[in-house]
């Protein structure tokens, strides 16, 4: 073997050996890097479902006045008139449409307004001719946004002139 021959075997030997541990050394990082990706997905799952948690509490702690109001006016209810059990309840109502606001929650009034099946679920339909077609006649369950978000649609009864007198059933 001539010098030249044995010094091309050498550096490729070397390339090979260098390639190995270049490719040793990012199998490592990969590993490296695909172990804190998955320690960082536990890490901020925990923390989502510890602030989930907490604001739970926080809801739960701002409802249990409500809770205890609610109580106290039906123990007064044996022992007072009916006017002061009807004050509790509206007092009570008033914390919890507070506490709603409070949460983003808004209560929406719907009477007049147009019929709209995104924010309305009709249960019942009457022909009022005094009345626009289409037009929510009365509201049977209140709804609720969240900014322009349904939180939850109101059950509505819809002016519908396109039938005859009285009222249908939706559904």
């Amino acid at each position: 073997m001539d010098s030249n021959h044995s010094s091309q075997v050498f550096d490729s030997q070397n390339a090979v050996a260098a390639g190995a541990e270049e490719s040793a050394a990012q199998k490592d990082e990969y590993l490296r890097l695909a172990a804190d990706f998955d320690n960082y997905r536990k890490r901020t799952r925990r923390d989502s479902e510890r602030q989930a948690a907490a604001e739970k509490e926080a809801f739960i702690a701002d409802l249990l006045p409500i809770f205890d109001n609610l109580e106290r006016a039906l123990a007064s209810e044996q022992s007072s008139s009916s006017e002061s059990l009807h004050q509790g309840v509206q007092m009570t109502l008033q914390q919890l449409s507070q506490l709603l606001q409070r949460h983003g929650i808004e209560a929406v009034e719907d009477v007049g307004q147009p019929f709209d099946p995104h924010r309305h679920d009709a249960v019942f339909v009457r022909n009022d001719p005094r009345q626009p077609d289409q037009i929510v006649l009365e509201v049977t369950q209140r709804g609720y946004c969240r900014g322009d978000k349904v939180f939850r649609p109101a059950k509505v009864i819809v002016n519908d002139l396109s039938h005859s007198a009285g009222a249908h059933h939706v559904g």
